[in-house]
């Protein structure tokens, strides 16, 4: 069993994040998803990024910051589109996390991350917020890190392939995304070899 902590899109905390800890749970995991927006949702991105301005970047790094204080050190950050960003915020202060996950965008590894952390990265191919150029330029920032980090990226597919009522959607990729994350949580996950 694994600790893990949810960090949702720019859409806010919606039933793709929380199917997700769903399917992590009925794994036997224990999933935290905190609402960085306070109950708010929508459903574009355009929409997103105006309330994701209006709740403003350091609420959203406050509130992350207070749903993480009293997890386990060792407690996986996992990031769906922003929330990779809201990962990036919070890793600095949780340097003892078993593993980094990051969905549908990128977020970068700060300095003093420890060799070997587990990290593992799942985009679109090609895909607007994590272009092909990015995704290089962040594997070899993380292979400078000393991070083992696995990137996995998906031809074909739209941006948002994994949540099920979005119109990107694609079942064959988001089935292969999920049993690449839970093998990552099984060997991320504490006592794990």
């Amino acid at each position: 069993m694994t600790d893990l902590v949810v960090f949702h899109s720019v859409l806010g905390l919606r039933p793709v994040e929380l199917g997700f800890a769903d399917r992590l749970r009925a794994a036997g995991h224990r999933v935290t998803t905190p609402d960085l927006y306070a109950g708010r949702t929508v459903s574009t991105l355009d929409e997103g990024f105006a309330l994701k301005d209006a709740v403003g970047w350091e609420t959203i790094t406050r509130r992350a910051l207070d749903a993480v204080r009293d997890l386990p050190a060792e407690t996986v950050l996992v990031g769906v589109s922003m929330g990779a960003g809201v990962v990036q915020e919070v890793l600095p202060h949780r340097l003892g996390t078993a593993g980094v996950l990051l969905l549908h965008a990128l977020g970068a590894l700060p300095a003093g991350v420890r060799a070997g952390l587990p990290v593992q990265v799942h985009v679109a191919d090609p895909d607007p917020i994590a272009p092909p150029a990015q995704v290089a330029a962040w594997r070899e920032a993380t292979a400078r890190s000393g991070a083992n980090a696995r990137v996995y990226t998906y031809p074909g597919v739209g941006h948002f392939y994994t949540d099920a009522d979005g119109p990107e959607y694609d079942a064959a990729a988001a089935g292969l995304t999920w049993e690449r994350v839970e093998e990552f949580l099984s060997r991320s996950a504490p006592g794990s070899a």
